[in-house]
């Protein structure tokens, strides 16, 4: 029987990973319905801004993401079958994971009140200050996300490496690295730019990028997770 347990966990951090993945791609509907903003010049995050019409879809589906993510990360630390001590990649990447779920579900909980790379109006009043404290608690939790989603891609892609475990991850994890370090760079200097007023150097169209890749991440994870049967 306590054989059956880090089994159970792991099947059970497989399909909710999965679902995490699905429902962090939920962005991709803007490709289907009118939303307003240009996806390559505007945030990922801005679709779910209070004053835009999908804005609750939004908020919903991100907070699918985070509490799916959270979740199986909370299942995969519990399936870890060797003493934790032996194997701290994989403990870590599991930590970073909880972290990536839970700051997603914060992020869900405190939007934007408008879309600042769309709308002037809004861009002003957040650069005098004038829009709610949202706007900077959204960045922080957005932050924390980011930084707890590379922090387990590169943990348990090595512990996938190094341990010999989750063979598909192992395999293409490290080009899923290379290309999310490489669309986090992108974003990061279309943020700077925008806010140096030097344009959003196709800011979207990066972002949308990293979070995408995060997305396939997850989902590589999560084919990567279920037991193999020992006849």
């Amino acid at each position: 029987m306590p054989g059956k347990v880090p089994a159970r966990a792991t099947r059970a951090a497989a399909l909710l990973l999965g679902l995490g993945a699905l429902a962090y791609t939920a962005w991709l509907l803007e490709v289907l319905v009118r939303t307003g903003l240009d996806p390559v010049r505007t945030y990922v995050s801005e679709l779910a801004a209070a004053d835009q019409p999908l804005g609750g879809l939004f908020r919903a589906t991100d907070l699918a993401a985070g509490l799916l993510v959270l979740a199986g990360a909370l299942a995969g630390l519990a399936a870890t079958r060797r003493p934790r001590r032996h194997e701290p990649w994989a403990l870590g990447g599991w930590i970073a994971l909880a972290v990536f779920g839970a700051a997603t579900v914060a992020d869900s909980r405190l939007p934007l009140s408008c879309a600042p790379t769309a709308d002037p109006e809004c861009a002003a009043r957040e650069t005098a200050g004038l829009v709610p404290a949202t706007h900077l608690a959204h960045a922080a939790s957005s932050s924390l996300a980011m930084t707890g989603a590379l922090a387990a891609m590169v943990a348990l892609t090595v512990a996938a490496r190094r341990y010999g475990h989750w063979r598909p991850l192992a395999r293409t994890g490290p080009a899923l690295v290379v290309l999310e370090l490489a669309a986090t760079a992108w974003t990061l200097a279309a943020v700077a730019a925008f806010e140096a007023g030097k344009g959003t150097w196709s800011l979207g169209a990066g972002q949308r990028l990293q979070v995408l890749l995060v997305a396939v991440w997850l989902a590589v994870l999560a084919v990567s997770l279920p037991p193999r049967r020992v006849r």
